[in-house]
């Protein structure tokens, strides 16, 4: 509110779940509630340290600037990988994933349907398996990814909420990373692998941990461990 005010924009302030009341209003809030009501009006996700930016794109809106200067992607690597898009910081979707492959082919998919100045992929540095190998993949695909700290964007949330992660990492400047990860998997992922094949055949077939292995690579897929 300071800063609007400061700009000599005029606001009304709303409670979380009140309707907005022009349909395609430009409105402000915190991530979860862009997420919970991203098709309502044209939101904006903003937080303490981001209002500025927030701003500046509510006034890029008002003035009708449609063209895209910078599409970020974020990428929450847990075991359930959550995926954010933003345009200019403005939320244009978000999804969770049961896998990690084929991560940078969605992400050259989303972004084959906008127009942007410039693409950066963003990734948070836990999870370091799913990580390491999100990364390899990206780099494959000529992507530029930077590597960000999730411990400035894992305050106040709930545990595996990789969407909302996946949000604050695309709004984290990181570490560009440019040379390919060697992966190297722990007996306790490799094991967790083998469990992952019992639960998939429903008890029938458990994968050797030299496949396992394979699979923690990213050489095969788990489908493909159980056929073999």
């Amino acid at each position: 509110m300071n800063e609007l005010k400061k700009r000599g924009l005029r606001f009304i302030l709303l409670e979380h779940d009140a309707v907005l009341p022009e349909a395609d209003m430009i409105w402000f809030g915190s991530e979860i509630e862009v997420v919970k009501f991203r098709d309502e009006g044209q939101p904006i996700m903003t937080a303490p340290d981001s209002v500025k930016e927030a701003v500046d794109n509510a006034v890029r809106q008002m003035r009708g600037i449609k063209q895209v200067h910078q599409l970020c992607f974020g990428i929450d690597p847990g075991p359930r990988p959550g995926l954010a898009w933003l345009a200019d910081g403005v939320v244009l979707g978000v999804a969770q994933f049961e896998q990690i492959e084929n991560l940078a082919a969605q992400i050259i998919g989303i972004s084959s349907a906008l127009e942007y100045k410039q693409r950066v992929v963003r990734i948070g540095d836990g999870a370091p398996l799913n990580r390491d190998r999100i990364i390899n993949d990206c780099l494959t695909h000529q992507l530029d990814i930077e590597v960000v700290n999730e411990a400035k964007t894992s305050r106040g949330l709930l545990r595996h909420n990789h969407v909302i992660s996946a949000i604050r990492i695309a709004l984290i400047s990181g570490e560009r990373a440019w040379d390919f990860r060697e992966v190297h998997p722990t007996e306790g992922e490799i094991r967790e692998i083998q469990r992952q094949s019992r639960k998939k055949s429903n008890g029938r077939k458990t994968i050797s941990s030299a496949i396992a292995h394979a699979v923690a690579c990213g050489d095969l897929s788990l489908e493909e461990a159980l056929q073999e």
